[in-house]
C-alpha cells in the first residue's frame, strides 16, 4: 500500500497493492501496514457497508457528532466524484473542501478521519462503493450539510438532473452546522 496524496493533513488517498495477470486482479484492501501508511496508531473497523448508486445520484454531505467515525472508502464498480469538507473548528483549513475522482479501475481508496463531512456524485450506472467504518452508526448524531451550500461552493461536475434524497436536500447551511471540536 502506498500513500499517494494527503489533504488537510488528515485525508489520505491510498493506492493498494494490486496483483494482476491474465486471469484478472487481486487488490489488497487492508493489512496492518495501513495504520503506518496513514500515520495513525489505531485503526479498528467495526462496520462495513456497500452502497449502490445510480448515475446522477448525489449523497451528502454527511458526518456524525458526539460519536467519532472514520471511513475507508473504495469504489468496486464504476466511478464517483468524491468530496470531503473540513469541519474541524480549530483547523486552518476549516470550511474548505477537496474533491477526487475514485473509480474501480485505479482501485484507489480514500481515508476520511473524524472531523470531515463526506459526499459524492455517482458518475456511473451503477457506482458501487465499499465503506469500512471505525465507529458505530449513530442516527441521533448524524448530521447533513447542504450539498450546494454557497459558503463551501463545491464545483460538482454535474449540476442538473441530479437524484438527491429529501434528507440531503434539506441539510443545514454550513454556517449553521454543528462542527467537530478537535
Amino acid at each position: 500500500m502506498n500513500l499517494i496524496d494527503k489533504y488537510f493533513d488528515a485525508v489520505c488517498i491510498i493506492k493498494p497493492s494490486i496483483h494482476e495477470d491474465i486471469r484478472g486482479s487481486l487488490s489488497e484492501r487492508y493489512n496492518p501496514q495501513l495504520k503506518e501508511c496513514l500515520g495513525i496508531e489505531s485503526l479498528d473497523f467495526c462496520l462495513e457497508y456497500i452502497s449502490t448508486s445510480n448515475l446522477g445520484v448525489l449523497r451528502g454531505l454527511h458526518y456524525q457528532v458526539n460519536t467519532e467515525q472514520g471511513k475507508l472508502i473504495s469504489v468496486v464498480n464504476g466511478k464517483v466524484f468524491d468530496v470531503v469538507v473540513d469541519i474541524r473548528k480549530e483547523s486552518k483549513t476549516f470550511g474548505q473542501y477537496k474533491s477526487v475522482m475514485l473509480d474501480s479501475m485505479s482501485k484507489h481508496m480514500i481515508w476520511i478521519p473524524p472531523g470531515f463531512a463526506h459526499g459524492f456524485l455517482s458518475m456511473a450506472d451503477p457506482a458501487i462503493m465499499l465503506y469500512s467504518c471505525t465507529g458505530k452508526y449513530s442516527p441521533e448524531n448524524e448530521r447533513c450539510i447542504r450539498w450546494n451550500d454557497k459558503d463551501i461552493n463545491i464545483d460538482w461536475p454535474q449540476k442538473s438532473g441530479l437524484i438527491i434524497s429529501e434528507k440531503d436536500n434539506i441539510g443545514v447551511r454550513f454556517k449553521n452546522a454543528e462542527y467537530f471540536e478537535n
